[in-house]
């Protein structure tokens, strides 16, 4: 199973395009421990030639140009990329379905809420639908990608996208996590996540890799910062310190590699440089890049 990951910033990007940081600064000044990155999304295929994307960022016009596996090859107009798969209906998870829409088949894969979320939206149209096949599938069901990969979405803690609070009320399905499968190999994609529940840690013990929510260093660094007035809980996210956070949430559970991505411009762990990063990699986490190539 080839993985690339083509984004691995959480929403606005790094540097974001409104933030005068310091670490915002550095990554404009080309400084190369603060590497730009794009809205996350993830890239995967079972032979390298057909591939699904996890999420559809607003970068993908860039993603795309930035990845040689997914550009045309076949014909005056045509595409690799075979099918999309929603984790959330999140603007940073939808926005980039706007690009794909010169009418180039592609499958587009999400639960039922995802879907509603898109169906309640006429903008989403632009996708047609003779030529885009929306399929909603179930929690924990397998179901075979275009390519021969098998995928199986499955809840994560989390919350309705920011955009819809207050006009609909959480549900299942509304925030999942995504398990690739092939040839016995696993890998896990859950760019959000507010909790690590007993079941998630069940599910995800033992994986051959996981790439998870990294958002936030500390629940309140945006607060602290003087960014925003939310903390990453109130976001629907885990932070990656902290009695209750990731690194400790996942220290006995045997995955054999960790990939920490979705990571906000506040998170002062996407600086090659800084402690927090020191830190993350101690205890056996990877800070994901765009363009980070994996093989499973």
């Amino acid at each position: 199973m080839h993985a690339i990951v083509l984004g691995s910033a959480a929403g606005g990007g790094f540097p974001q395009w409104n933030s005068n940081a310091t670490a915002c600064r550095r990554s404009r000044a080309g400084d190369p421990a603060a590497k730009p990155r794009t809205q996350a999304s993830l890239s995967v295929s079972a032979d390298g030639l057909v591939w699904t994307l996890l999420n559809a960022a607003p970068d993908i016009r860039q993603q795309i140009e930035m990845t040689p596996e997914l550009h045309p090859g076949l014909g005056l107009r045509s595409s690799p990329i075979a099918a999309v798969v929603l984790t959330s209906g999140e603007v940073d998870c939808v926005a980039g379905l706007l690009s794909l829409r010169e009418r180039q088949p592609f499958d587009l894969i999400a639960t039922e809420n995802i879907h509603a979320v898109l169906n309640a939206n006429p903008i989403f149209n632009v996708l047609a639908r003779d030529v885009v096949t929306r399929r909603a599938i179930a929690l924990d069901e397998d179901f075979t990608l275009p390519g021969g990969l098998s995928l199986r979405l499955f809840e994560v803690a989390g919350k309705v996208a920011l955009y819809l609070e207050g006009a609909a009320e959480p549900s299942d399905g509304d925030t999942v996590g995504a398990m690739l499968s092939h040839n016995g190999a696993r890998l896990f994609y859950v760019p959000a996540c507010a909790a690590m529940t007993p079941a998630l840690a069940a599910r995800l013990r033992g994986a051959d890799m996981v790439m998870f929510d990294g958002t936030l260093w500390q629940d309140d660094e945006m607060i602290r910062a003087g960014l925003g007035p939310k903390s990453g809980r109130r976001m629907g996210h885990m932070s990656v310190s902290g009695a209750d956070g990731t690194i400790a949430a996942f220290a006995d559970l045997g995955v054999r590699r960790k990939v920490l991505l979705h990571i906000n411009n506040s998170n002062p762990m996407l600086l090659d440089d800084s402690d927090e990063r020191a830190a993350a990699e101690r205890a056996g986490w990877q800070v994901a890049f765009d363009g980070m190539r994996v093989t499973l």
